[in-house]
């Protein structure tokens, strides 16, 4: 009993430092693998980044077409309320 209140302590203590040396060098490989992933993510970004230009102009030609179609449309939905107007001044006219 003697034996295993001194070997068991020792036992423990090994295993306690060979767990605290594989806790560090799993952090290291984490913090790598983050460095990793920092870079990747950088590298996404400028990519990103670069179609801004792009995608500033689709906006501008989008903006323009839009406009110029609700020009056409408030164009052709004034000449079609002057068309129904005349025609319901006709038709008054020939009621009464």
């Amino acid at each position: 009993m003697e034996l295993l209140n001194a070997i068991l302590p020792i036992i423990l203590y090994i295993v306690s430092i060979i767990l605290i040396l594989m806790l560090i060098v799993i952090c290291v490989r984490v913090l790598k693998l983050l460095d990793k992933v920092d870079d990747v993510v950088d590298n996404i970004e400028e990519k990103v980044n670069s179609f801004n230009g792009a995608f500033k102009v689709l906006n501008k030609a989008s903006d323009s077409l839009a406009s110029i179609s609700e020009s056409v449309i408030t164009s052709v939905g004034t000449v079609v309320a002057k068309f129904i107007n005349r025609n319901n001044k006709k038709d008054k006219g020939m009621e009464e």
